[in-house]
């Protein structure tokens, strides 16, 4: 299992596309989302759900959980 920072570069990479497009999208900097993406700061859900929805994939995928598991 990934760390959900490794899935968030992978993700931003299979799109094409620099941290600075990422963070435009998450209303923050280039910095900051570089931050999320090595590990070094915790994402805010909000940015979670933006990224879910932009990425078409479920929170679970982000987070490297796997998905469809008996409760």
């Amino acid at each position: 299992m990934k760390p959900y920072y490794e899935i968030l570069r992978s993700l931003r990479e299979d799109h094409d596309l620099t941290q600075s497009d990422v963070a435009n999208l998450l209303g923050t900097t280039q910095q900051v989302y570089s931050r999320y993406e090595n590990g070094v700061n915790e994402m805010p859900v909000r940015h979670i759900v933006t990224l879910c929805k932009f990425y078409r994939v479920s929170a679970d995928f982000i987070l490297g959980l796997p998905e469809n598991e008996g409760v």
